[in-house]
């Protein structure tokens, strides 16, 4: 008669499978076996890689802008490359977040944190540019999902209470 394996116990098991709850601690397995290997240099030097993989993931986020006149296979390829390189990256971190170290966690929401800060801040300086150098209207009212000037909103209110006034004395028009 032959002899079952056994299985394994559950220390032994333990001792061979990844973390699976949150912990702190610099011995801990990123990306790649032996990296940082329980090395506190190269643990910080692991959290400063993975911080900044989370800021190029969200700088990524803003597709290049597509020239006037180029060939659309052109631009379409460009756009596809840089998001394919985009959620490579953003697949990087992911896969260091899921080593459960909450430094690397931290650090990675950090990332994206910052850089989406920078992408907005980036946003509203390029908008602010435009207004001033073309004497925009302000964009201050909110009418449904649009922010429409102010100008326009007051117009449709004023409208608005005529055609209200009309109807309530029973005038047409």
């Amino acid at each position: 008669m032959m002899d079952m394996p056994m299985p394994m116990s559950n220390r032994s098991m333990n001792t061979m499978g990844m973390q699976m709850n949150f912990f702190w601690g610099k011995d801990v397995v990123i990306l790649f076996h032996g990296w940082p290997d329980n090395n506190l240099g190269m643990y910080i030097l692991s959290l400063a890689f993975v911080f900044l993989l989370a800021v190029a993931v969200e700088v990524l986020s803003v597709s290049p802008a597509v020239k006037p006149g180029s060939s659309p296979l052109a631009g379409g390829l460009s756009q596809a490359a840089v998001y394919a390189l985009r959620m490579a990256v953003a697949y990087l971190v992911m896969l260091s977040v899921m080593s459960y170290n909450l430094g690397i966690f931290i650090l990675a929401v950090a990332g994206h944190a910052l850089g989406f800060f920078f992408v907005k801040y980036r946003a509203l300086v390029l908008a602010a540019r435009a207004d001033a150098s073309n004497n925009a209207p302000k964009f201050k009212q909110r009418c449904g999902s649009l922010w429409v000037p102010e100008p326009v909103i007051l117009k449709h209110v004023r409208l608005d209470a005529e055609a209200r006034l009309r109807n309530e004395m029973g005038i047409d028009g």
